[in-house]
């Protein structure tokens, strides 16, 4: 297991908690996985001693410390604890600890759940000490998924091998994407680290149900890309990773894009979600505030250009476009995404060649189709322009300065919009 020590142990026994899983050493030999350290997930009440992200499973250990050793704990979920006969009394009048194990677990859970991460159990280790001879829990709390026990290394393993129980293991780009959306700050482990950890070498490939909110900067495997600027085409090393998953420990996120936003024929409205996105997306450490999502099955209505002529023939199974709102130094600015689902991998290879020409049409933004926001931008003309394509999927970014002239080559506009096409679509 590879453990990343994000903070200090918010309890005495967490300590122990760390010895245990420095014990098991790196790599998949004893359990895999990687262990988020003195890590305060988005949303949780508290800092946890850790969060184990594991090929099968995410176990969230919380420490808590008791007033004196014991041989025999009595631990429920509800009512109070009882240390070798006697009630366990706090000053703070909190029935049991577990409430506030639970509690934060069960934030880790919704976070996972909320920014569309892959639906792996979550399971909870509430960890004791000073020291605890043996715990006594209540058969319908172990069927809950939770664990009280002393940290050792034998019994804090035996319980984590028996929590992570998901039907599939993860894949790498899961993974990463799922250690990004639990902490908010750091990057996560190479590829070749997380494949060490156990983690499934593997291309996700239901891209339909995909979004995730923090995104690192991770090496991507097996997908080409392109970034453009208004007439200039450069192919990107190799697509980077897109967020997200959806069930079965698939994830990804699926494309589509506007070029530029000059000309084209009526369209009609977008239908706009009204799905909650959070109030940030990270990506590579750059903050975008999300301005808006729309879904549409009539990819050809809402494109231009030789990209309107190709949907016309080819239809599309799904259209999802996105705004952001983002900044580079003191100037803000505006990037529109849009991600098209098609019927197979030969379609999106030939519909992102034509997308990616310089000149050849797009799909227009929400701003176009009348979706503007307070202080945003007029329109994308000039934007700089960005695409890729993975699996069954095409995405298409732009960027733009909300304030002056913008240009196809500017090269935080050209940033922004490499960013952007990971950026979520909304569902």
């Amino acid at each position: 297991m590879r453990l990343i020590r994000l903070g200090a142990s918010p309890s005495d026994v967490g300590k122990d908690v760390r010895a245990a899983l420095t014990t098991w050493g790196v790599g998949d030999h004893v359990l895999g996985g990687v262990a988020l350290l003195g890590v305060q997930p988005p949303d949780s009440p508290r800092a946890v001693e850790a969060v184990v992200v594991l090929p099968r499973g995410v176990v969230v250990v919380v420490g808590v410390d008791l007033p004196d050793p014991a041989v025999r704990l009595e631990a429920p979920l509800t009512g109070k604890w009882k240390i070798d006969g006697w009630p366990l009394n706090r000053p703070d009048g909190e029935v049991s600890p577990a409430a506030e194990a639970l509690e934060a677990a069960l934030a880790v859970g919704a976070r996972i759940q909320a920014m569309r991460a892959e639906p792996l159990p979550v399971t909870t280790v509430v960890a004791v000490g000073p020291y605890v001879g043996h715990v006594d829990q209540p058969t319908a709390d172990l069927n809950r998924g939770v664990r009280v026990l002393h940290p050792k290394p034998t019994s804090l393993l035996a319980a984590v091998r028996e929590l992570a129980t998901g039907d599939r293991p993860c894949s790498v780009e899961h993974a990463a994407r799922l250690l990004a959306v639990l902490s908010p700050s750091g990057g996560p482990p190479s590829t070749r680290d997380l494949l060490a950890e156990g983690f499934a070498d593997e291309i996700a490939v239901d891209l339909s149900s995909a979004q995730t909110m923090l995104l690192p900067k991770v090496p991507a495997r097996g997908s080409a890309a392109t970034t453009a600027v208004k007439g200039t085409v450069a192919r990107l090393p190799k697509a980077v990773p897109y967020l997200a998953a959806g069930l079965l420990c698939l994830l990804v996120v699926v494309g589509i894009v506007v070029a530029s936003n000059s000309g084209g024929a009526p369209q009609t409205a977008p239908a706009v979600t009204s799905e909650s996105m959070p109030t940030t997306v990270v990506v590579d450490g750059a903050n975008f505030t999300p301005r808006g999502t729309g879904r549409d099955t009539d990819c050809a209505g809402h494109a231009f250009g030789d990209v309107q002529a190709w949907l016309a023939a080819h239809p599309c199974t799904a259209l999802h476009r996105a705004q952001y709102e983002t900044a580079a130094g003191d100037r803000h600015i505006a990037v529109a995404v849009a991600e098209i689902a098609l019927a197979d991998v030969p379609s999106a290879q030939e519909l992102h060649t034509v997308a990616a020409a310089a000149g050849s049409g797009g799909v227009t933004t929400l701003l176009k189709d009348g979706k503007a926001w307070p202080g945003g931008p007029r329109s994308f003309d000039r934007s700089a322009f960005a695409s890729t394509t993975k699996g069954t999927q095409v995405r298409l970014a732009q960027a733009v300065w909300l304030d002056g002239d913008s240009s196809a080559t500017d090269a935080d506009l050209v940033a922004a919009a490499e960013r952007a096409l990971r950026l979520p679509t909304g569902q």
